[in-house]
């Protein structure tokens, strides 16, 4: 780990204008870094992946609260950590996906520290990406791809391109994208923009490296999400091992349903993009279906209409197959609630 300079922000305005001082005069690589709870930058850190020269401590922001909304969702601060956000009774009881999803990534020790800010910021975890003698275009632009000629068979099979097949590594950012949460942001200019996370996240096309709407000193202040969704929520996580593990395959989703009839249907995928991943065609397909084979297939085939695949990764769309089926049959199975995740599950 290289040495830098650290400084602990009294507000967000001091924050940002911190950021913005010395960003004027820094190089791309040497960029000035907020720090929340460090569970992913303190090792690219120490692996000399990321340098930063300064380092803006906004742990103690007053950014940890949890609200309603006027229009019946909830606005979470950007430094609720992982861990209070699974166990928030509205979470629990409205949004059981979300908790779910928090729950099956990292480990307690982990979730008590990453800031739910800092989870969606979060960078991938492609081998290749994580070793600097290994050419890497998101690591550093123009270096080439390591990982398309080596070992992928975790990486992503949509949304890739000729620069970069990484996967994103959240479970909570692919229930947000399910929940359509939107990301509020304070910019260096000191006024605020919305984001819904459909538009958060970009496609790596020919700049992997750019990873996030985000411009330099902006900061993640909340995030809001809308009103809950009616149905059975579940998040389930296919992965190499039970725990601390990232998905293979993970799939979110909100189902609703009239007796054997699927009524509403909302899905997103982990493990298969570069970024969150939803389709609402496959939902369309679905609803109005019970679920059988036949329109389980269908859905798959649309999901998969673009994908790149190879000899590594192709296991990937009769994971996804199989599972969804699974989550179809389950909920069907299940009352039409939203099926509230009881805290005794919750391991803080």
């Amino acid at each position: 780990m290289k040495t830098f300079d650290y400084q602990r922000a009294n507000s967000v305005d001091d924050a940002i204008k911190i950021a913005t001082l010395a960003e004027g005069h820094l190089a791309e690589a040497q960029r000035p870094f907020f720090i929340a709870g460090g569970t992913n930058l303190l090792d690219l850190m120490k692996l000399e992946i990321e340098q930063p020269t300064q380092l803006i401590d906004i742990s103690r922001l007053p950014l940890n609260t949890i609200e309603a909304t006027p229009e019946g969702g909830l606005k979470i601060g950007a430094m609720v950590s992982n861990s209070e956000l699974a166990a928030h009774p509205v979470i629990r009881q409205d949004y059981a996906v979300l908790a779910r999803a928090l729950l099956s990534g990292a480990s307690p020790q982990l979730r008590n520290k990453a800031s739910t800010g800092g989870n969606l910021l979060q960078r991938t975890r492609c081998y290749y990406f994580y070793q600097p003698d290994s050419p890497c275009n998101k690591r550093e632009p123009n270096s080439g791809c390591g990982a398309k000629a080596g070992l992928h068979q975790n990486l992503a099979i949509l949304g890739t391109s000729e620069q970069c097949i990484a996967t994103h590594p959240s479970d909570m950012a692919v229930a947000m994208r399910l929940l359509d949460a939107v990301i509020v942001i304070q910019q260096a200019d000191g006024q605020t923009r919305q984001v819904p996370i459909a538009e958060f996240y970009r496609l790596p096309e020919q700049t992997p490296h750019i990873e996030t709407c985000l411009n330099l000193g902006d900061l993640i202040t909340y995030i809001i999400l809308p009103p809950p969704l009616k149905g059975v929520h579940s998040y389930d996580k296919v992965r190499d091992r039970a725990s601390y593990a990232f998905a293979l395959v993970s799939v979110a989703a909100v189902i609703e349903h009239d007796n054997d009839t699927l009524t509403n249907v909302r899905l997103a995928f982990g493990g298969i993009g570069s970024q969150p991943w939803r389709n609402e065609e496959i939902e369309k397909i679905l609803i109005g279906s019970t679920g059988d084979a036949v329109s389980i297939e269908l859905a798959v085939a649309t999901l998969f209409k673009e994908a790149k695949t190879d000899e590594q990764t192709e296991y990937k769309t009769v994971l996804v197959q199989r599972l969804l089926h699974h989550v179809v049959q389950r909920a069907l199975q299940q009352p039409n609630q939203s099926s509230p995740l009881s805290l005794s599950l919750i391991h803080i």
